[in-house]
């Protein structure tokens, strides 16, 4: 094959892709590769993506064929692909479901047809514990108690499990979707949102009922999970981030579900209801009197014969609930999510516990067809002022970037960004609650914070939605699950280091769908030269992957 010095891409021996960014192909490739790469760097003329096992195994879960990677890489490589590079691909993508679990005669089998790999693996002092009986060369059953467990060690070994075994019903409930809201308007699915929804059931077949749903904020998660529910009509249990996510999940569930209020529990910290419908949060659940205790709640998930588990920003998953979903694999179970980067790296056990991703979409494609906002995204830089550059010269890593972060120039920034969006309803987001009372005190706003009592929250919510409130300045607990659509300003003073998934939090709150010319606009408030614009560098990282780019400005 003859390779054309100018396509967009350098792919090298270790698997990385440069992609040159001022490319006419740009886009296009972005949009290819990102559904079997992660983006690692993005300076401004060549960002680095790099292929690993796991991006190949979700890639092979989607569908996608070595031939088809192989196929992308080669139409828009300057070069020739490295046959290392082949290797490994074809390699990894055939690797999953080379090993399979999957149910005979109600006994739990894991199945490998290549017998050098069963040997392998069973050649493992630790798979004792996990088997039953062996079978023959290439079928051991296995302890149907372990299901989790075992795909757990295997995905540690290299080995994916492809899981077929199958799920129990549960207790069958009716979870039809209204034709028309209980607010009035018609109820329509997009495209979209029933293709997921199709996708993650697989016709009730044993290829679909568990993974992980990738969408934007403000694409509609929780309509493309109600989908789901309408498909599988079971008593299902729902797992949130807060209290406040857990109201307006049920809210969204009266409006648009033909399900009674009185069918529908809340258990949190107010309130323990165990209904046909229960929705919980991550708090609730991994509570425990000292760290010697036992989980109190955890029983819930067992409490009903639950034929469903949503499980909403998967990607917070606490490291108590992955164990407690590794007891339940035969549960159908869906992850939601706006980006699958973790910040602990335990995307292995999403893909292995939860599931493989089955369906995403980039958010510039959704922004084109007008499901969310087009945002314009500023990073603001500002100087350090002359009397905190000697603590800061002098201070450990942690506290330059405290001391970068809520530097009181951004204060005039603000104050500018204030005046130009005064007819916009606007957040202003940050790490530090100290920052923040000073920004609330300045400014005269309402503060929302993790100590903020739930009615104050939602009554300032309440506010913010019907314009009294204009502007609201809010900690880390606006990072997931409000429900603000008419915000199209976010201001983000401070962050948690180089924390990719709340950069994408952050300017999902703003991506709702707005009136007028559907526009947003998030601005991240930064010092120069410090600790803190390095790390903001890596926020950036998977809203630049998606197709967002900074404009820097210098105050």
């Amino acid at each position: 094959m003859s390779y054309n010095i100018n396509n967009p891409i350098i792919i090298q021996s270790d698997k990385t892709l440069l992609l040159e960014v001022n490319n006419d192909l740009y886009e296009e490739v972005r949009d290819q590769i990102s559904r079997f790469a992660e983006l690692e760097k993005s300076p401004e003329y060549i960002h680095t993506y790099k292929i690993s096992p796991l991006s190949l195994w979700n890639a092979a879960s989607s569908g996608m064929s070595s031939q088809k990677i192989l196929e992308i890489l080669e139409n828009y490589s300057k070069y020739e692909v490295p046959q290392n590079v082949i290797k490994d691909i074809e390699h990894n993508i055939e690797k999953y479901g080379k090993i399979k679990l999957i149910k005979e005669d109600n006994r739990l089998i894991l199945i490998c047809d290549d017998k050098y790999i069963m040997t392998e693996i069973l050649n493992y002092k630790s798979m004792d514990k996990y088997i039953l009986e062996k079978i023959d060369e290439s079928k051991v059953i296995i302890n149907s108690l372990m299901r989790g467990s075992i795909k757990q060690f295997l995905i540690k070994l290299g080995y994916p499990v492809e899981d077929l075994a199958g799920y129990i019903e549960g207790a069958k409930f009716e979870t039809t979707l209204r034709k028309k809201t209980l607010q009035g308007g018609s109820l329509t699915i997009r495209d979209y949102q029933k293709e997921a929804a199709d996708i993650f059931y697989a016709n009730g077949t044993a290829k679909g009922g568990s993974g992980v749903i990738v969408l934007p904020c403000g694409a509609g998660k929780t309509i493309t999970a109600m989908a789901t529910m309408d498909k599988i009509n079971t008593e299902t249990l729902i797992l949130t981030t807060n209290i406040t996510a857990l109201r307006q999940w049920k809210s969204e569930i009266i409006d648009k579900m033909n399900i009674k209020e009185k069918d529908i529990g809340e258990y949190s910290g107010e309130i323990k209801e165990i209904k046909p419908i229960t929705i919980t949060t991550y708090q609730i659940l991994t509570y425990r009197k000292s760290s010697v205790s036992e989980f109190a709640h955890m029983k819930l998930f067992n409490d009903k014969k639950w034929g469903f588990i949503i499980y909403d920003e998967v990607h917070t998953l606490p490291a108590p609930i992955f164990r407690a979903v590794a007891d339940i694999q035969a549960t159908r179970r869906l992850g939601l999510t706006a980006t699958l980067v973790r910040e602990d790296k335990k995307e292995d056990d999403v893909f292995t516990l939860i599931g493989p991703k089955k369906y995403d979409v980039p958010w510039k494609v959704l922004e084109k067809q007008g499901w969310i906002a087009t945002a314009e995204c500023r990073e603001i830089r500002v100087a350090m002022p002359e009397n905190l550059k000697m603590e800061y010269a002098v201070g450990e890593s942690a506290k330059k970037f405290r001391i970068a972060s809520e530097n009181y120039s951004k204060i005039d920034v603000l104050k500018d960004l204030i005046n130009v969006h005064k007819n916009d309803s606007i957040l202003i987001i940050g790490q530090y609650v100290q920052q923040l009372n000073i920004i609330a005190k300045e400014f005269n706003l309402p503060l929302i914070t993790g100590k903020t009592k739930n009615v104050d929250r939602e009554e300032l919510y309440h506010k913010f939605k019907n314009g009294e409130v204009k502007i609201l300045v809010v900690s880390k607990v606006a990072n997931y699950a409000i429900d603000l659509p008419d915000a199209n300003v976010a201001v983000q003073v401070s962050g948690t280091f180089g924390s990719r998934q709340e950069e994408a939090q952050r300017l999902g709150r703003i991506l709702r769908p707005k009136g007028g010319d559907n526009k947003a606009y998030f601005y991240s408030v930064v010092t120069a030269d410090s600790r803190e614009q390095e790390f903001a560098s890596k926020r950036q990282l998977f809203l630049t992957e998606q197709g967002y780019r900074y404009i820097i400005e210098n105050r």
